[in-house]
């Protein structure tokens, strides 16, 4: 039996037999020669058990090259992951038009879970797919470009139609960002809200639970300067503060609950105005070493504020405390058949615990919440969803599950979390 444990050390399995195949054949072997159900992992950085599984796990690891590079496409193997791939597309003067703000995922599990950033006019990292190829469970090696029948079900497929194996992207010029992170008032930025999405090409903040403070990231193309933060105040923004000081701060809050007010007071306290420039990838991303739970749903952009209410109204009447910030995001609406994002403009709400402290509650009451708003979860992050709630917010569940019958008719990529929210 062979153990794995996700980053957030919320899901854990014992498979009957886990490979790390080096070819698309050696992959294919393993399917035929396996039995039971077959889940790819990447690199465990989603919350949900969509990986889960006890018969075969394939580990993607090895398969994490370069394929080739045309232009503007660029092909990769699919267990490469974000942080290779961007240094791999700087090499070549390219860059992916939007990114969130880790780089920790594969590339093809970022995708198959609807993973997105922030930017009004854009979609998530599915939406810059212009192929993909994977394994089903017959061995069939299938490969599905943009405007072929499935594309738009096979792309967001939560690992449920097969093992991807390349995957194509549309890429632009590497481009360069002027970052404006600032600490207002939050009532200032609900006030405005619509306007600082519209007004920037990405923009999301965070707002600190029992605080009325919130961090607002704006992040802009501008021509290329040299104006990157320097080794110091990087050092004691990203890894002293935001991650080392978090740690503590949250370690405390989980020996002492009732301290967590005054820590996210602090918090929202010690940030401090900060504007730099840099490479695209560089500025999206940032290291996230402190551990912590997940939840997040997109929600029509129109019922943000109504959402957002309603989380501060659940946090306030908690038997806990929240030690975590909300973070808030847009993104533009896409095609793809189980993206979150699928047919609206839509805003995120994430929502957030630290690692050993209570959540159930909050994400269960979050999640109604959401429900009543038309919000769709995302597929990599915590949720109690159903099948029955898919089908009354998904308008192409019924294509989706036309393509599995057809890729998997005997369900070999299935596992208990597909189960309960595809049926």
């Amino acid at each position: 039996m062979h153990a794995w444990r996700n980053w957030a050390g919320n899901q854990y399995e014992t498979a009957a037999l886990a490979v790390a195949p080096a070819t698309r054949d050696e992959l294919i072997d393993a399917i035929l020669g396996s039995e039971g159900s077959v889940k790819a992992i990447g690199s465990g950085h989603s919350f949900s058990a969509a990986a889960v599984t006890t018969g075969l796990r394939v580990a993607l690891d090895r398969l994490a090259g370069l394929i080739s590079i045309d232009g503007h496409l660029v092909t990769v193997q699919a267990g490469m992951p974000l942080h290779r791939l961007n240094a791999l597309l700087a090499e070549h003067g390219l860059a992916l038009p939007n990114l969130g703000d880790i780089d920790a995922q594969t590339i093809s599990g970022a995708i198959s879970t609807g993973t997105h950033g922030t930017g009004h006019r854009l979609g998530g990292l599915a939406t810059f797919v212009e192929a993909v190829e994977l394994v089903t469970a017959s061995g069939e090696v299938r490969r599905y470009a943009r405007g072929d029948d499935g594309f738009d079900g096979v792309v967001v497929g939560i690992g449920a139609l097969g093992v991807l194996t390349e995957v194509t992207l549309r890429c632009v010029d590497a481009f360069t960002l002027h970052a404006a992170e600032k600490p207002l008032p939050l009532a200032d930025v609900l006030a405005g809200l619509s306007e600082h999405f519209a007004a920037n090409d990405h923009f999301e903040f965070y707002w600190f639970p029992y605080t009325e403070r919130a961090l607002t990231k704006a992040n802009n193309r501008v021509p290329a300067s040299d104006r990157p933060l320097s080794a110091f105040r990087q050092w004691l923004d990203d890894d002293f503060l935001s991650n080392a000081m978090f740690d503590k701060l949250c370690r405390t809050g989980r020996a002492f609950p009732k301290l967590v007010p005054s820590i996210t007071r602090f918090s929202a306290s010690a940030l401090s105005e900060r504007s730099y420039t840099g490479s695209s990838h560089e500025v999206f991303c940032s290291p996230r070493r402190v551990k912590f739970v997940e939840m997040e749903y997109s929600f029509p952009r129109e019922a943000l504020r109504e959402a957002f209410a309603g989380l501060r109204a659940i946090i306030a009447r908690l038997p806990y405390n929240i030690v975590f910030p909300v973070e808030v995001r847009c993104a533009a609406a896409d095609e793809l058949w189980l993206s979150p994002s699928y047919g609206r403009d839509s805003a995120y709400l994430a929502i957030h615990q630290y690692t050993g402290m209570p959540y159930e509650e909050y994400f269960r009451q979050f999640e109604q919440l959401a429900l009543t708003l038309g919000g769709r979860p995302h597929w990599g992050k915590l949720n109690y969803w159903t099948a029955e709630d898919a089908s009354s917010a998904y308008p192409r569940l019924a294509d989706f599950t036309k393509l599995r019958d057809e890729l998997d008719p005997g369900r070999r990529f299935a596992n208990d979390y597909t189960n309960r929210v595809l049926g």
